[in-house]
């Protein structure tokens, strides 16, 4: 007989629902999603299952993440997809709250962020994102009180960002990256391929072939500037529209001016058509 998840879309539906998922001790993981679940969300879930007795899957398309001119009102939601693919992994839990419980009128508070969600890279370009996914996020936590939450390392700052705060704030879970999954040509999965044309979709994967040349002439001790600047021609004359292309520290997310033995990322925004694709890669030598 097919697992079937709880479903709660109420507070107390989620705490009755957690209350007996803890019996006998056991501990919890979340995988918060917005949905549109892919390979690389059904990642997070396997990887969620090897470090928890049960796993709890939030969908909540939030819309304190989204500017006004950016694609909430579009953001792909496939729910009974979502729950199927859930059910086959095996999910205990999928927690589905709407809008209106988690921003109920009256609703003034916003979680204010620094360190890494102020390095320049994402928060340059769309500056109300990271205290939006602050805000969801610690709630998320203060409602399921997981042990461990799972975050995909293709929102590489975002991870920085709710580590940060998960351990500022005492939160109480552990936050664990996961790595990114690709499909076979190297375009990293997201919800947001599906936005693609099929002339884009065949485009696309050229970011990260650009982004795998710059770290293979690092890594042949290049010069950082020159190796940068040759990444971002090929990505430009791929048609793209490039926002950045940096090499960062990848704890701090500061500043490189050259790679040495510091753990270092390469990270990368662009646009081709009116999709705006992230990736990023570790570098070393």
């Amino acid at each position: 007989m097919p697992h079937t998840p709880a479903v709660a879309r109420t507070l107390p539906a989620l705490q009755r629902t957690l209350e007996n998922l803890r019996k006998r001790r056991a501990t919890v993981a979340l995988v918060p999603t917005m949905g549109a679940l892919h390979d690389g969300h059904i990642s997070l879930v396997r990887l969620a299952k090897r470090g928890a007795d049960k796993v709890a899957v939030s969908i909540f398309v939030n819309p304190a993440q989204f500017a006004p001119h950016e694609d909430f009102g579009s953001y792909p939601r496939t729910w009974k997809a979502d729950a199927a693919k859930l059910a086959a992994e095996g999910v205990d839990l999928i927690w589905n709250p709407d809008a209106k419980l988690m921003y109920p009128d009256g609703f003034a508070t916003r979680v204010e962020i620094e360190g890494p969600a102020t390095a320049g890279l994402e928060d340059r370009f769309r500056p109300h994102f990271f205290g939006g996914v602050a805000t969801v996020v610690a709630k998320l936590l203060a409602q399921v009180r997981p042990d461990i939450a799972i975050f995909g390392e293709k929102d590489y700052q975002q991870l920085k960002v709710v580590t940060q705060m998960a351990r500022d704030l005492n939160l109480g879970a552990r936050i664990i990256g996961a790595p990114i999954m690709r499909e076979r040509d190297g375009l990293a999965m997201s919800s947001r391929n599906v936005y693609l044309t099929p002339e884009q979709r065949k485009a696309a994967p050229a970011l990260h072939r650009a982004m795998k040349d710059v770290v293979r002439r690092l890594r042949q001790s290049e010069d950082l500037a020159s190796a940068l600047a040759a990444g971002s021609k090929l990505i430009a004359d791929a048609g793209f529209k490039l926002d950045y292309l940096e090499a960062r520290h990848a704890e701090t997310l500061a500043p490189l001016t050259r790679i040495g033995k510091e753990p270092a990322r390469l990270l990368a925004a662009a646009t081709i058509g009116t999709t705006r694709l992230i990736d990023n890669m570790k570098i070393q030598r």
